[in-house]
């Protein structure tokens, strides 16, 4: 019954999006002299993304396993992006805004009011997809910052995609390990490949997990293998990024964090 309803609301809210020629509330992406892009750490994949006029949410989960501590991520957007249909990245239920935002979540190359988003298609684990079938990596420019979400993802980066990437200026990429997410070493063997300015992990154990069902690793562990890469750890779970602060050579990895501080006690696994 769930997944049922799941797919209507999928379907009617695509059907919604076509009927409007994915216009509703986008502005043209060139970047304005001084403008920024702002991005919103909302626990685990998820991230909110603000500047160019539009508001872009990835991946919002339900509060299970290793999100179980996170706040609930349904926050104001104009889109919402999702990677998959599993539980820590792809549950859309419950958004109340009005107009309700717009949803993608199948692969393919979308015009949004003279933005391009590309969906791309990946298998989600080291089977060829076999265990959770697949997975969307999320390419998009905002705010003069082109910006790659890869989701949930273990399956290497093939030729084709590589192609279709090109170098992104900010990339989000899983890092925890398990068997849908890159481990350390995986991750780090796609950087050299994509060669990413910015880096921002995702995917990792947090004290928001529920320890008798969330087998990922510690950021530390990522940052372990990357040792000698210039890492920025950044005391709050936002930041802003423009044009002039991408490095010109290299990469630099920024870490936000959670605001577990901020955590009411009716929060804790509310879902």
């Amino acid at each position: 019954m769930k997944r049922r309803k799941f797919i209507r609301y999928l379907q009617t809210t695509l059907l919604a999006v076509i009927g409007t020629g994915l216009t509703s509330k986008f502005h043209h992406s060139q970047a304005q002299t001084g403008e920024s892009l702002t991005i919103t750490w909302l626990g685990h994949t998820c991230f909110l993304f603000e500047g160019g006029g539009s508001k872009v949410l990835v991946n919002p989960f339900r509060q299970i396993g290793c999100t179980a501590g996170y706040r609930d991520p349904k926050v104001d957007t104009d889109l919402i992006l999702i990677s998959s249909r599993l539980l820590d990245e792809g549950v859309v239920e419950g958004f109340t805004s009005n107009p309700p935002p717009m949803l993608l979540y199948e692969s393919g190359v979308y015009q949004v009011n003279g933005r391009q988003i590309q969906g791309i298609r990946t298998a989600k684990d080291r089977e060829g997809g076999r265990r959770f079938g697949t997975n969307v990596a999320w390419l998009w420019q905002q705010a003069g910052i082109k910006i790659l979400h890869l989701g949930g993802l273990a399956s290497p980066i093939g030729i084709e995609e590589r192609i279709l990437i090109g170098r992104p200026d900010l990339l989000l990429i899983p890092v925890g390990g398990g068997p849908k997410a890159y481990t350390p070493l995986e991750a780090k063997q796609v950087l050299e490949v994509l060669k990413p300015r910015i880096v921002i992990p995702t995917h990792y154990k947090t004290e928001a997990a529920d320890e008798s069902s969330c087998e990922i690793a510690p950021l530390e562990d990522f940052l372990s293998v990357m040792e000698g890469s210039p890492v920025r750890v950044v005391n709050q779970d936002r930041i802003s990024i423009a044009q002039s602060d991408l490095p010109q050579e290299g990469l630099l990895i920024e870490v936000l964090s959670y605001r577990f501080d901020q955590l009411s006690p009716n929060s804790l696994g509310s879902n």
